[in-house]
């Protein structure tokens, strides 16, 4: 089962799938500490050459996928099944990406992301972004720990106050 499927309460516009507009990327482990997605983009995720994909649309789906992927493993290491208990949340706390090449928009696109240092309230992470086999960007996520409560309460769109 896909992370984003068992994430309680997820409306991201880049893994929400309660997100009806969103990209609704769906990311699964395929080794140890290694997590995969493909995306199928839409001809309305281009960059301004109808031909590829977004740049930011790029860097959405490295930050959603290293995020999403950053919580199931901190479910794992606490030895629980994802979305079970009480929550266990990260958010982004650093994204860089490096753009290598255009992404087209013809086919799907297949992100991986690996594990590359988990700390008590901070887990990094690479990502390579691949069209037709070829590495097109690269990116660093460094997902940080928040309160299980950060999603808050109250109206949808409208953030939690302190």
């Amino acid at each position: 089962m896909a992370f984003q499927d068992s994430i309680p309460d997820n409306n991201c516009f880049g893994c929400g799938p309660d997100n009806e507009k969103g990209l609704r990327i769906k990311s699964t482990w395929s080794g140890e500490d290694v997590a995969i997605c493909r995306f199928q983009p839409s001809v309305h995720h281009n960059a301004g050459p109808r031909q590829y994909l977004n740049g930011g649309i790029i860097a959405t789906l490295v930050d959603c996928h290293c995020v999403c992927t950053a919580i199931a493993k901190a479910y794992q290491l606490a030895g629980r099944k994802l979305g079970t208990g009480e929550p266990i949340w990260y958010a982004t706390g650093h994204l860089s990406m490096r753009y290598l090449k255009p992404v087209p928009l013809k086919g799907p696109v297949d992100l991986e992301a690996r594990v590359v240092e988990v700390g008590p309230r901070k887990i990094r992470l690479s990502c390579l972004v691949l069209a037709d086999g070829d590495p097109c960007a690269e990116g660093e996520v460094v997902a940080v720990k928040v309160p299980s409560d950060w999603m808050g309460q109250g109206n949808p769109g409208r953030p939690r106050t302190r």
